[in-house]
């Protein structure tokens, strides 16, 4: 028996759209038995079950992996846990196909090195901004550029972080469709220098600028919010107790806030007492990435 955990992610962190991700403290866990026959049990409540394991996304993803390694993978009964809600804007689908890549790995023997994992996790994602923190933890800064996927790790955020889970779902492509299709010079010029400002000041500490950065976003934040009607309320909430930023997660609903060290329990009371019917609590922020025990 083996264990593969896998953490949540927040892409599209502020400006950084489609480049930009970081992991968070909410888990997709499998627990692998070798068996005779393929068995997916899903002890949780938020993933629907699946009648026959060939129509399983992880799975798919798995026989996907080992296909193209030209092998095929033992069986296994594989129980699943999660508390990572779907279509929420908190990678559910990133963090399967980097549990799936990670369970061929294991049942087939593949001994894949990160590198190769993330090629295939943005092979099958589209965009490295959700696959590489689910697998490697922390907050990652990503491209591809014809078919190489580049990034940069880093250091860890020294606040606390706040997340506002509502009671409702956001499709991702949804919310790409509200986006416009194109960007005139000055439009990406501006949208950018946000972002290079934004990273400027995570690099040297300065939260309170990457915070201003993060919501003074152009590039998917303004359209996106049509779609989330407690976007304006929630980071008026938030800033009036002390939080830096606080953005859209991923393609939302979900936001997060980051703040000062002992500011998330003033923010989470006023927050909840406006919006009563969200999941509203401090998260932690994954360095770590993906687990095998």
């Amino acid at each position: 028996m083996f264990e593969i955990k896998v953490p949540a992610s927040s892409a599209n962190v502020g400006p950084g759209f489609d480049s930009a991700g970081i992991a968070i403290g909410r888990y997709l866990i499998l627990e692998v038995t070798k068996s005779k026959q393929w068995k997916f049990v899903h002890d949780t409540k938020l993933i629907p079950d699946v009648l026959h394991y060939k129509n399983h996304y992880i799975y798919k993803i798995a026989h996907k992996v080992a296909k193209d390694k030209k092998t095929s993978l033992t069986p296994a009964h594989v129980i699943m846990k999660s508390d990572i809600p779907l279509a929420r804007g908190l990678g559910s689908s990133a963090s399967a196909i980097v549990a799936g890549i990670e369970l061929a790995n294991q049942l087939a023997e593949l001994n894949l090195t990160e590198d190769e994992k993330l090629a295939y996790a943005v092979d099958f994602e589209g965009h490295p901004d959700n696959v590489a923190p689910c697998l490697l933890g922390g907050f990652i800064v990503s491209t591809v550029i014809n078919n190489e996927v580049f990034y940069k790790k880093l250091p860890s955020f020294k606040t606390e972080a706040i997340i506002y889970i509502p009671d409702f779902e956001v499709k991702t492509d949804h919310a790409r469709k509200v986006l416009p299709k194109n960007f005139s010079l000055d439009e990406a010029t501006r949208a950018s220098a946000i972002g290079n400002v934004m990273l400027s000041a995570l690099l040297t500490d300065d939260y309170e600028l990457a915070g201003k950065m993060m919501e003074a976003d152009l590039f998917h934040q303004p359209y996106r919010a049509q779609l989330i009607p407690h976007y304006k309320k929630l980071q008026t909430i938030a800033k009036r107790f002390g939080a830096f930023g606080t953005i859209i997660s991923g393609a939302g609903p979900t936001m997060i806030s980051f703040a000062p060290k002992g500011t998330s329990q003033k923010i989470i009371q006023a927050s909840k007492k406006a919006f009563p019917n969200f999941e509203i609590s401090s998260i932690s922020l994954d360095n770590q990435g993906l687990i095998i025990k």
